[in-house]
């Protein structure tokens, strides 16, 4: 056989094999805007059939806490200052032009004027589509939060190894 009909036959059989549908991504941020946009691509995602996770760290784990608003969450003085300011996806800022916190109250407006998913809509349908929820560890460990403190859609804790793993194999995305 000549190279030639080798790297074609190999071809052949890279294009056979079916790779599964995987996206990734990873929710860095607690901005309204990049949530929305975080949950809009899961969803969609997972409504055509993709397996989809998402890895929460920093102030993205805010989406996915137990208590939303304002709530003294985590162990230790500073964490529950933090978890106070942060507030959950009802309180969660938009990362340009916030306005003292109106441009989400507007963004819900227009959101539902047009008919389109709001914040709080997405994350519910990303717990209904069985969305992968992944909590990072260090930065849990930093903010004094413990797995108790969120959804129970939540599947695991775990480290940025781990989350390489899961995600192999997929595309990745930062938000």
């Amino acid at each position: 056989m000549s190279t030639t009909t080798d790297l074609q036959a190999a071809l052949a059989a890279q294009t056979e094999v079916k790779q599964p549908k995987k996206l990734s991504l990873i929710a860095f941020s607690g901005d309204f805007d990049k949530l929305t946009a975080t949950f809009t691509l899961a969803t969609g995602a997972a409504a055509v059939g993709y397996e989809v996770n998402i890895f929460f760290t920093f102030w993205g784990l805010d989406a996915v806490k137990k208590k939303q608003g304002r709530a003294f969450v985590g162990k230790g003085f500073l964490p529950k200052l933090f978890g106070f300011f942060m507030g959950g996806p009802k309180a969660a800022p938009v990362s340009r032009l916030n306005f003292l916190g109106l441009s989400p109250k507007i963004f819900r407006y227009m959101m539902r004027k047009n008919n389109v998913a709001t914040l709080e809509e997405l994350i519910e349908a990303a717990k209904a589509l069985g969305i992968n929820l992944y909590l990072c560890e260090m930065a849990m460990h930093i903010l004094g939060l413990e797995k108790d403190d969120f959804v129970h859609e939540v599947k695991d804790v775990l480290g940025v190894a781990t989350f390489l793993e899961i995600s192999e194999g997929g595309r990745t995305l930062f938000i």
